[in-house]
């Protein structure tokens, strides 16, 4: 059963569809910008394109695993078995105009790969849904920003 997309470009990528790469460090310092949602294992991060980085469409992914998280080995282990779960989770709720990118943690190897999945699908549903939420608000300040906080 597919999930209903939450808008009109939020597009489920289909099983056979190839994933699109984030390759430069400029797009990763963009969407590191942008919306996030956090788990124990990993934490999404998610941006719109911009105009002028419309070159492939679709949504376009990238993964972060730090020298924190443990050597080289240890690295690669744990972006192998990410990739593996974002395939795994397929379709994802991915707007084709944005880029995501997962910044691994130590817990993203020890966890139990079915949790991992539904982490991906969960963290995915709430960067679209919280995307959702900031294009219904008023355009205009919000009560707390009009406030005096000298008082």
């Amino acid at each position: 059963m597919e999930p209903e997309s939450l808008d009109q470009d939020a597009r489920p990528i289909a099983a056979g569809e190839r994933l699109g790469r984030l390759t430069k460090r400029a797009e990763f310092q963009r969407v590191s910008r942008g919306r996030r949602k956090t788990v124990d294992a990993f934490s999404l991060q998610s941006a719109r394109r911009e105009a002028a980085d419309q070159g492939p469409t679709g949504a376009r992914f990238g993964l972060t695993v730090t020298k924190k998280v443990g050597n080289a080995v240890v690295r690669n282990r744990i972006r192998r078995r990410l990739r593996e779960a974002l395939l795994a989770a397929r379709p994802l709720e991915a707007r084709e105009d944005h880029d995501y990118v997962l910044m691994a943690r130590r817990e993203a190897l020890s966890r139990e790969f079915t949790a991992l999945v539904s982490d991906l699908k969960a963290a995915f549903r709430a960067v679209a849904r919280a995307g959702e939420d900031s294009r219904r608000r008023p355009s205009g300040g919000s009560a707390a920003k009009d406030r005096d906080r000298r008082t």
